[in-house]
This record gives C-alpha cells, structure tokens and sequence, in this order.
C-alpha cells in the first residue's frame, strides 16, 4: 500500500447492502485506491463480492457463520463487532489499511461504528447513514473521529444516494492517502500536553494553554462534556500524549450527581495507567450539568444556575463533594507517573462570581461556598496516599494560579525525564 494508491475498509451487510456496497468498491477504484469488503451479514447467505466473508467475520469471534443466524440480533452483533474488529485490526497493524468507510440505517450504523470505533484516532473513518443527523449520533460516533454523512434517503441506490455514497468515498480516499502519506514521513512533533477545558475555566485553560506553548510544547484542549474527557483518557492509554495538566475535572461530578455531561468510571485513569505526569485541579466540580427542563424529581429541591438555553447547572453539595474527594484519591492513588494536586480555594469556576436560584427562579444566595470546598479537600487529603496537595488562596482563574498550575507541571515532567 502506499500513499498513491491506499486501500481502504468498506464495511457493510452484505446480505441487505451488498448492491450499495459494490458501488462504494467501484467510486474507490475511480478516486484510486483499492478496496477491502468486509461482510458484516448476521445470517448466512450466497451474495458474493467479499474480501472476508461473513463466515471468516464469525470464525474470527470463535462461532461459526450457522450458528451465528441461531442467535438474537443482539448477540449476533456483538458476535460480528469482535470478529469484524479482530480481522479489521490485524489489517491494519500490517499495513495493509489506510481508512475505512461504511453504510446502513440504524442498526448497520451502530455495527459499523461499533467496529471502526476500533481503530486509533486520525485512522479515515467515513459512514454513510440514514440516522446520521438525529440525537442518535452521538452515541454511534461515541469518542472516536467517526465522520457520517447522511445518506437523504434510505439506503438504496438511485440518483441521490449514489451522490451521497460518491462524495464520501472520494472524501475516505483524499482522507487516507493523506493519512499514508503522513505515515510514510514519521515527522518529528513537539510533546503534546492535554488541557482539559469548559466554559467556567476558560481564563486558567487559556493561560496554561498559553505558557505550556511559550515553553515548547504543543497543546490539545479537551472540552469536558463527557465525549472531551474520554478522548483524552483515550489518547493517554494510545501513548499520544507527553502529560496532562487537567484544569477542569469536573466530568467526574457529572459522573457523581447523574449529569449530562458523565465521562464514565474511566475518567483520570488513562494517563496515570500510562504513567503520565499530570497536574489535576477540581476545576468545575462546584456544579453537575442537567438539561433545561429535565430536572429529575429528587433534585427539585437543589440550587441551580441556567448557563444557557440547553444547560441548567446544578451546585455541587457537601455530600457530593465529600464523595468527589474518594473519587479523586483512589484515581489518583492508582496513578503510575507522577501527580501534584492545586487547588484554588477562591472558587473552583468562573460561576462562583454569580448566584444560585432554585428551580423557579428564586435567589438563593451566593454561589460561592468555601466551607463546601473545604469538605472536598478534606476528603481528598484523607483518602490520599502520597501525593502532594497544594492549597493556593487564588480563584481558578487568576492568572497566578494558571501559571502555578504550568510550574508544577514543568517541574514533575523534568523529574520525569
């Protein structure tokens, strides 16, 4: 394979799809590159045109291709997603791969993207679906760099969809062979450091980000909405990242309330498995995310702040926050590489500045409650093993603690070295 000439993934059922799917393997061959089926069909069949057939796809999960159609759709996918993601794989650690693209409605989407979901960021990912611009998608897509285009119409052949399909495979093509090139230059890049970002650390976020380029490095902001948060963990456990300075963990009180905006259990576990060294602050942790007007019943009596149309903030309290100290110092504990912890006890984001209201509206105060962020310290600090904590008389977002925040990192990464 090279750079001139990549081959390229197509992913479909070939028992429902096939038709489509030859089409895509022709448009590939027209942009110039080669195409590699694969046959993701839950049942038996004779349709030809597959590289890997459906049976190799099951064989490779250990179940034969018959006893596959014996199964519930669900199992039978799950089946197919490890046999596809097996065969998949070692195609691609050989070499022999340069992107991928698939098609399907609903359930071939989630098939398809459940596989390419596999593959390591930057790998071309296309999937040409029909559930592409419904709420669905963020689940398909998950934390990966999957890029779906909606097909306008089932997926079907005619004049539309054959644009739709055209315009996405030569999209994969230029994708990867520019992915292959790259490939074939291993160029040399700076460290790269993640920052993990939000609205309400926007101030310290930006001067790290700041000083941490001024010093050489190269930076990668994480919005932590829950997708931001597993990208990073992620891209630490694939050895892409030289560090963390995690400004805003407050996906880890999404994680403790029920919020929206829940990274998962995994969340600060990635780069202290991989030994990375990070600088963690409890950056707006002082609020879980809730959408307007889903406030779940036991929360009706709770503080609130409406950021904006969608997002509804609900105040961390001191039970919460006594339980983020656990959740921070067994991460933490676990962590190989080494930890500093800053905390800035003027405010842990830009909301302590505003003040709270119930759910009708009604002032209830100030947003600020130090004696709260005192509960979480504590807690932390009771639960930590080694780990040195620093309690800096600074708001997240004074410049001064920024720039704290960078020489503490600085300083763990050179000791590293």
């Amino acid at each position: 394979m090279s750079a001139s000439n990549p081959a390229v993934a197509v992913l479909a059922t070939l028992d429902t799809k096939g038709r489509e799917a030859r089409f895509i393997a022709d448009v590939l061959a027209r942009a110039g590159a080669t195409s590699w089926t694969v046959d993701l069909s839950l049942r038996p069949h004779d349709v030809e045109g597959a590289d890997v057939t459906g049976a190799a796809v099951a064989a490779a999960a250990g179940v034969t291709w018959q006893a596959l159609s014996e199964r519930s759709r669900q199992d039978a996918a799950a089946v197919v997603t490890e046999g596809a993601q097996t065969k998949l794989l070692e195609r691609f650690r050989a070499g022999e791969i340069a992107g991928a693209i698939g098609l399907g409605g609903a359930n071939g989407t989630n098939l398809v993207c459940s596989i390419m979901r596999a593959l390591p960021y930057l790998v071309p990912k296309v999937v040409v679906s029909t559930v592409a611009g419904t709420a669905a998608a963020q689940w398909y897509v998950a934390e990966s760099d999957i890029a779906l285009y909606p097909s306008i119409g089932d997926i079907a052949l005619n004049r539309i969809t054959r644009s739709v399909m055209e315009n996405a495979a030569f999209a994969v093509v230029a994708a990867a062979r520019n992915w292959a090139a790259k490939r074939e230059t291993r160029a040399a890049h700076a460290l790269l450091v993640a920052v993990s970002s939000f609205g309400g650390t926007a101030g310290c976020v930006d001067r790290v980000s700041e000083r941490l380029q001024a010093l050489g490095c190269e930076v990668i902001q994480f919005h932590a909405s829950g997708v931001g948060g597993r990208s990073l963990e992620r891209l630490a456990a694939a050895g892409e990242l030289a560090g963390v300075v995690d400004v805003t963990t407050h996906e880890l009180a999404d994680l403790v309330a029920d919020g929206v905006y829940s990274a998962g259990k995994a969340r600060m576990t990635g780069a202290g498995a991989a030994g990375l060294p990070q600088v963690i602050v409890p950056g707006a942790i002082d609020h879980s995310n809730l959408w307007v007007g889903q406030v779940p019943e036991r929360y009706r009596c709770r503080e609130f702040f409406q950021y904006n149309a969608q997002n509804l903030l609900m105040r961390t309290n001191a039970a919460e926050f006594e339980k983020l100290g656990r959740e921070f110092a067994g991460r933490i504990n676990a962590a190989r590489g080494p930890v500093r912890v800053l905390v800035p006890l003027e405010g842990f984001s830009e909301h302590t500045r505003r003040r709270a209201h119930d759910v009708q509206g009604n002032d209830k105060g100030p947003w600020k409650r130090p004696e709260d962020y005192r509960i979480f310290v504590d807690s932390l600090r009771s639960h930590l093993e080694t780990v040195r904590v620093d309690e800096l008389a600074l708001h997240i977002n004074d410049p001064a603690f920024a720039d704290a925040c960078v020489d503490a990192f600085m300083e763990i990464a050179d000791k590293q070295e």
